[in-house]
């Protein structure tokens, strides 16, 4: 596999704010790479810093960030918009809010294509039809036609994926994709990226705080927590064998059929993710952590605990 998303030490910051700090990650070719962490540790403001989407007031540094060998820093306005929608999409957390609700779903998708390749409508619109049917849509020339609110969240969510993927890119961020969805419907939008991955060789990086998910489709995954990327191995070896305290407290959270009784309590993780502000020292995860010791406040080192396993703990491999 080649490398499409290479990012060493983001830092992305908002007014006295650290909502990343130095999380790097990288995304292969024909890869799921799953990014999770409870709500507020930077997950989504880390995609959004990638696609260079940050609101008004953010700002990001970061050692290196490239797609395909690119230096993404370096591009300007038009650069970045040359790529996004074309070689890098996402797929946002809310289908109602990400899609313009004054416009039909068909102008919405023939407007990506268009704009990248500089195809006709006919061509565009034929795109569009056989991405709906792809996704699992019914009827895709009907619906082309139709409004986003005359469509369920479960086909907003669908649309928004056949969105992504018109001009055929090589990247695809998830952020958080079924979130708003019931179960049912959870499970079909899941297994249809995973399907749209293998069959078209998309490396995903897929953000989610549900270890289910991970479990199910992900060949790597990172740990986020307090802005910085606590722990990042292969999916087997990070379930079997996790290293930092934050990370076997997620999976202490999740019950394990035929294992849990029911008169057992679920796991839990005490406190709240923390306000991270300039010039934060440390351990994010001190005040929550059975194991912190004073010397968590100062530094916290760098440890591989086998090839392709990393984490940020003083705690030995």
């Amino acid at each position: 596999m080649s490398t499409l998303l290479d990012v060493e030490r983001l830092e992305v910051g908002f007014a006295g704010t650290s909502a990343v700090r130095g999380a790097s990650l990288t995304v292969e070719r024909g890869e799921t790479h799953c990014l999770v962490g409870e709500s507020g540790c930077g997950k989504s403001v880390t995609a959004l810093a990638i696609m260079n989407l940050l609101a008004r007031g953010g700002r990001r540094t970061a050692q290196r960030l490239a797609f395909q060998g690119e230096d993404l820093l370096k591009l300007d306005d038009r650069g970045m918009a040359r790529l996004r929608g074309n070689a890098m999409a996402m797929i946002f957390q809310e289908p109602m809010t990400s899609l313009n609700p004054a416009y039909t779903i068909g102008s919405q998708m023939t407007e990506v294509m268009r704009r990248h390749k500089k195809v006709s409508q006919r061509v565009a619109t034929d795109r569009a039809a056989d991405l709906l049917g792809r996704v699992g849509i019914t009827a895709p020339g009907l619906r082309l036609g139709q409004f986003p609110h005359q469509l369920s969240g479960g086909l907003r969510q669908r649309v928004m994926i056949a969105m992504a993927l018109m001009c055929e890119p090589q990247l695809l961020i998830a952020d958080e994709p079924t979130t708003a969805l019931d179960v049912t419907v959870q499970a079909q939008i899941l297994r249809l990226l995973a399907q749209l991955q293998r069959d078209l060789g998309l490396g995903l990086l897929l953000i989610t705080h549900d270890l289910g998910i991970v479990a199910r489709i992900a060949h790597r995954v990172s740990v986020m927590y307090a802005g910085e990327v606590v722990e990042s191995a292969a999916t087997a070896q990070l379930f079997a064998d996790p290293k930092h305290p934050y990370t076997q407290g997620l999976l202490r959270c999740v019950p394990v059929p035929g294992k849990q009784r029911q008169d057992e309590p679920l796991g839990s993780i005490p406190g709240t993710v923390p306000r991270i502000g300039p010039g934060f020292e440390g351990c994010g995860f001190r005040d929550r952590c059975s194991f912190a010791e004073a010397s968590c406040a100062h530094t916290v080192p760098h440890q591989t605990a086998a090839p392709g396993h990393d984490y940020l703990c003083r705690l030995a491999p």
